[in-house]
């Protein structure tokens, strides 16, 4: 059974599917695509059904990386359908924490920088009102959460402790 991940941001036009397009990368270089299933939403409903920001699709394609997918809202069954649940931002992780007031999946919710090994930054920032150096900043940040989050997820399924 594959390990399935969803990445989550605001708009789920910028930086949850430049995540989820970066793991896909990492994975299929990695030969893992049967073992790793990625995908992204947004805690809000602004932008459902649009493609990525045309900026960060070229910040990615800068590293030979497409941006595809549609954006979509965060579901309630998410929470049944992913293993980790990996949030931008802080206020996007206490909005999806917000909807499982239980508690019963908190703990496979995380901040995608936890997984970052070179930047220290906490939170990704939303590059949206800015120019594009904040998504060249967001596109190296991102690659280095995912290479982390990838060893992390493979070391869970080759039975050791991350």
């Amino acid at each position: 059974m594959a390990y399935r991940l969803l990445f989550v941001c605001l708009g789920n036009i910028c930086r949850s599917p430049a995540a989820e397009n970066i793991m896909n990368y990492l994975i299929e270089r990695a030969g893992l695509s049967e073992e790793i299933i990625c995908d992204s939403a947004g805690t809000s409903s602004y932008h459902i059904g649009s493609p990525p920001d045309r900026r960060m699709a070229e910040a990615a394609a800068l590293r030979g990386i497409s941006m595809k997918g549609k954006a979509r809202q965060f579901q309630i069954d998410d929470f049944e359908k992913f293993d980790l649940i990996l949030a931008m931002d802080r206020e996007n992780y206490w909005d999806i924490l917000a909807l499982d007031p239980q508690k019963q999946h908190s703990d496979k919710v995380k901040l995608i920088c936890e997984f970052a090994t070179r930047y220290q930054a906490k939170e990704v920032p939303d590059p949206y009102y800015g120019g594009r150096e904040g998504f060249e900043k967001v596109i190296n940040l991102l690659l280095d959460a995912c290479e982390g989050l990838l060893n992390h997820v493979s070391d869970l399924n080759n039975g050791r402790k991350p």
